[in-house]
């Protein structure tokens, strides 16, 4: 029987989206079929829907997503459970689900019995949903590349983005110091009540002199996923030895280079994206441990997925924007 989901026929803004009948899935040898009762959105899904070269239409968009357990190999039926978005092929090989595979827009999904977790009955789907591939990059960025200590300081560019906020939670949760900036201040005042040591509006602040007077010399690290628009900030911002992470660049990909800083500080760039498996679960026992909280902007409806993806793509959020489907 067909089930609804989000799916693109072609590139295009959100109008593009089609919220429509696609095939029923059908698990295969070592698969478990989920009911979706929630799923969020990426960035990805963003780059995806606007023409990703690598992905094949019709595509059912979706990384993010939590349910009940339908049918298949090692979950009981009606057992609530979270998706490890990202598939560990070894030798540094991952697949995502919803750009390499169909994703958790939708109704039902089936799915490799290892990408599949329990999470625990006081945890909502929505919760749930909002955070693996964010904190699952944050995480491996963070604890597994940039090896972020107690009282160190983390500067994260763009508070709003849901992996900005997952950065935040991250580094609380391991005892660091944590700068974040926005441009919009009612946001650097949500983040003060999660809580960021100090907020800074990357418009009208001096970013990089302010950064460089409250930790002593700049920051042990860097978080930057916006590009162009803070590359040659977040290089003058980190301290001599200090540690970039580089795992988007939603302004664009071509900032001025500035070499000369990365050498004369003698400064460590990390390129990351997702995560392994022992990242995810490592972030996984965080969660649902309650030592750091997923961050939900707004949930809309399965069937309104064009207007979360607008509020995405105007970068109105803080926050992750989540689908909620219904039963």
């Amino acid at each position: 029987m067909p089930v609804k989901a989000i799916r693109i026929h072609e590139d295009g803004g959100p109008d593009v989206l089609r919220y429509e009948e696609a095939p029923d899935p059908v698990p295969g040898e070592g698969q478990v079929l989920i009911a979706l009762r929630a799923a969020s959105l990426n960035h990805l899904d963003v780059w995806i829907r606007q023409g990703l070269p690598s992905v094949p239409k019709p595509r059912i968009l979706g990384a993010d997503g939590a349910g009940v357990v339908v049918s298949g190999d090692g979950h009981a039926p009606g057992a609530r459970v979270v998706i490890n978005p990202g598939i560990d092929h070894g030798n540094g090989k991952i697949t995502v689900i919803g750009e390499h595979r169909d994703g958790t827009h939708a109704e039902l999904i089936a799915v490799p019995r290892e990408q599949v977790y329990a999470i625990p009955d006081d945890m909502d789907f929505e919760s749930a949903a909002a955070f693996p591939l964010v904190f699952e990059t944050a995480y491996r960025m963070l604890a597994t590349k940039a090896g972020l200590r107690e009282e160190e300081w983390l500067l994260a560019w763009g508070i709003g983005s849901g992996v900005s906020t997952a950065c935040l939670a991250i580094a609380k949760s391991l005892g660091a110091r944590v700068i974040v900036t926005s441009s919009s201040d009612e946001k650097l005042e949500h983040a003060r009540e999660l809580g960021a040591d100090a907020t800074l509006n990357h418009d009208s602040d001096d970013v990089v002199t302010t950064v460089k007077e409250l930790t002593g010399g700049g920051a042990h690290v860097v978080v930057d996923h916006v590009g162009e628009a803070t590359w040659q900030r977040s290089l003058a911002a980190a301290r001599a030895d200090g540690r970039v992470c580089v795992c988007g660049a939603t302004s664009g990909p071509n900032p001025p280079a500035q070499l000369h800083r990365i050498w004369w500080k003698q400064l460590t760039i990390f390129g990351s994206t997702m995560g392994t498996r022992r990242d995810f679960e490592a972030v996984y026992d965080l969660v649902v441990s309650g030592q750091a909280v997923p961050v939900i902007d707004h949930v809309f409806p399965l069937a309104d997925a064009a207007a979360a993806h607008a509020r995405l793509e105007a970068g109105e959020q803080l926050g992750k924007i989540v689908l909620r489907i219904p039963d």
